[in-house]
């Protein structure tokens, strides 16, 4: 089950209490105060892990509280810290506090880290006190409580490719066709209700892609499983628009082409301006009534490329391979060359 939003409660721990001790030896009077200091307690951190791709086990599991520290002891000993807590989340997930809507930050590459709760400091001993007006303190500082807070977690799936689409274009199809991902397919709207990943290998390169579920009209505002789906359109880097071009589902590819095109701008225009390509599929079975050309000439008015392919046969889907990879590759660059914001 692909799960992409959860909310769970994060507790770090809190710190150790500082201790009261006087040094008692032989032969040493008046050995003062030698209270330690308390422990600090746990952080809790995200942590990105490239094997996960849902929030899946965050949704049964919503509590999660990281150790306290250990109390300071006599002679100045310090108290342990408490271990800090992480929890494994996919590259590409988002942290908002719920009370306040503040994003605490997101963690995109394996390994990345977010503290998302701060554990308490620990409490000061009574040597900590020591002064020349009180030469025998009694008094030590309970630890600071760690942070506590409910957290939302959004995940916005990594892929550098997004096919994007009415219902039954065909994009599961094409997925399954050029990587080892295996979506349903079935030939019915929405047979997608989750975005599938595939990895797609040519000439000794790779890119990951995703089937982002069917697109309708009024995606943009919540229709369907727009809003739910369209966020995950904002991490691609390049935009796969396919359309059934086949002339036998009694739809105008035209139409669906502006359509979509529209629901993307409704949601995000600055989506717009990353390369796209147009897909024309289903090229296998065609009506007398072809409707390629005025897609073709849609797509070059709009200034993209547009490439007919049959999934089934695979007609075409070499040398759409070759030109996603070919854009891929110049968004990469593009963004090695820009600059890391901090």
């Amino acid at each position: 089950m692909f799960v992409d939003r959860v909310k769970i409660f994060v507790k770090a721990g809190d710190g150790g209490r500082g201790c009261v001790s006087f040094r008692r030896e032989p032969y040493v009077p008046k050995g003062g105060p030698d209270g330690g200091v308390g422990g600090r307690g746990g952080d809790v951190w995200l942590v990105a892990v490239s094997h996960q791709n849902t929030l899946l086990p965050l949704r049964y599991h919503t509590e999660f509280r990281a150790d306290r520290g250990e109390h300071g002891g006599p002679g100045n000993r310090t108290g342990a810290e408490g271990d800090d807590l992480l929890i494994h989340v996919p590259p590409g997930t988002i942290a908002t506090e719920e009370q306040s809507g503040e994003i605490l930050g997101e963690v995109l590459r394996d390994a990345d880290r977010l503290r998302v709760a701060k554990g308490g400091r620990g409490g000061r001993g009574n040597k900590a006190f020591l002064s020349n007006s009180n030469r025998a303190p009694r008094e030590a500082e309970p630890g600071e409580s760690g942070e506590e807070r409910w957290l939302r977690l959004d995940l916005k799936l990594m892929a550098e490719v997004g096919f994007l689409g009415f219902p039954n274009a065909g994009k599961s199809t094409l997925l399954a066709a050029i990587s080892a991902a295996k979506p349903k397919v079935g030939d019915y709207p929405f047979t997608t209700l989750s975005p599938v990943l595939g990895v797609v290998e040519v000439d000794e390169q790779t890119f990951v892609a995703a089937d982002i579920p069917g697109i309708i009209e009024g995606a943009h505002a919540g229709a369907g499983l727009g809003l739910q789906f369209l966020r995950h359109v904002e991490r691609t880097r390049v935009l796969v628009h396919v359309v059934d071009a086949s002339g036998l589902s009694g739809r105008d590819p035209v139409a669906d082409l502006r359509a979509v095109r529209e629901e993307v701008r409704r949601y995000e225009p600055a989506l717009l301006e990353r390369p796209q390509l147009v897909v024309a599929s289903k090229r296998d079975a065609v009506a007398e009534a072809d409707p390629l050309p005025a897609l073709r000439a849609l797509s070059e008015s709009l200034g993209i490329p547009l490439l007919p392919i049959s999934a089934v046969t695979g007609a075409g889907v070499v040398e759409l391979k070759r030109a996603i990879l070919g854009l891929v590759k110049a968004t990469r660059v593009t963004a090695m060359a820009e600059p890391e914001h901090a």
